[in-house]
């Protein structure tokens, strides 16, 4: 065996894997929805406290990724579109993982609670628990309602980010969350369409697997109809007004049409087209929450 072909052993770890355990691209989603929450919230926070709210907020989000990362090393080694993540490829050993996710956790649930209050600090821990192990351990791969239920973990960011002005909840919150939460199946059953056959060989129970793409086809649709009165009644809160509305009506027609269209296709249409109905449902499902968070921050900058 010459040099060039000799096994050089596991590769080595770079900064950038121990950012990749963060999730980043989840991260972005947990830092926007909680600094919305954040600012919309009535009342005001020293600039400095707030963003370093926002930061440990963010923090607390990656750690639950690392932790998602750690629990889950077996599941992405199988699919086709997770095998390169740091733990599987080899390249962080899941230990490590696990330390970092524990570290980080305790870090960003003191110091939101000496930068905020302990209610915000307290939510936080949370929905670290909540996703570490609620959803990572049991839910995911117990039940096809993993994600429904799941989703929670991910609609918290903005009360949390609510709850560090305030110190509570409130009804303008609660809808917050709401249009994350309903969001959520929608979006992830859309992307398990033409991703069925990675789930399916890592053996992780979701909708697309347990029921088949046809009922998957319908209960996306259906979340289209309950996730819009929830988008819009967000509208006639304290925190809405004509501009958030405005695109709340007109992202909730296009959410519907879209969900109404990957319902009514079959798996040979699907097939021929290579998915391009439901991977443009999936494309705006990523628009659509952002686009609502925007029009929030708007709203609130115009004062309308």
């Amino acid at each position: 065996m010459t040099d060039a072909t000799a096994y050089q052993g596991p590769a080595e770890a770079e900064f950038s894997d121990y950012i990749a355990l963060l999730k980043p691209r989840v991260m972005s989603l947990v830092v926007f929805t909680a600094f919305v929450g954040l600012i919309v919230a009535p009342g005001t926070l020293h600039p400095l406290v707030a963003f370093c709210a926002v930061l440990f907020i963010a923090i607390g989000g990656g750690a639950s990724g690392a932790l998602n990362m750690w629990y889950d090393a077996d599941i992405d080694a199988v699919m086709k579109r997770t095998r390169n993540r740091p733990i599987p490829a080899g390249r962080i050993e899941g230990r490590e993982a696990l330390a970092m996710g524990l570290a980080l956790s305790g870090l960003a649930v003191m110091m939101l609670g000496l930068a905020t209050n302990w209610f915000a600090a307290g939510f936080l821990a949370f929905t670290i628990f909540f996703y570490g192990v609620v959803y990572t351990i049991w839910l995911k791969r117990s039940t096809p309602q993993n994600i429904v239920i799941g989703g929670a973990a991910g609609a918290f960011p903005p009360m949390i980010g609510w709850a560090c002005v305030t110190g509570g909840i409130s009804v303008e919150s609660l809808l917050m969350f709401a249009l994350v939460f309903f969001w959520t199946p929608p979006h992830f059953w859309a992307l398990a369409l033409f991703m069925k056959e990675d789930y399916h060989k890592a053996g992780v129970p979701m909708l697309t697997v347990t029921h088949g793409r046809q009922v998957t086809r319908r209960h996306i649709f259906g979340y289209t109809l309950v996730l819009a009165p929830f988008a819009l009644w967000l509208g006639l809160t304290s925190i809405g007004g004509p501009v958030y509305l405005a695109v709340a009506l007109v992202l909730n027609a296009l959410f519907i049409w879209r969900g109404w269209q990957v319902m009514q296709r079959s798996d040979a249409e699907s097939y021929a087209d290579h998915h391009k109905a439901e991977k443009a449902f999936f494309k705006l499902s990523l628009y659509y929450l952002f686009a609502h968070f925007m029009a929030l921050l708007v709203q609130h900058w115009v004062g309308a």
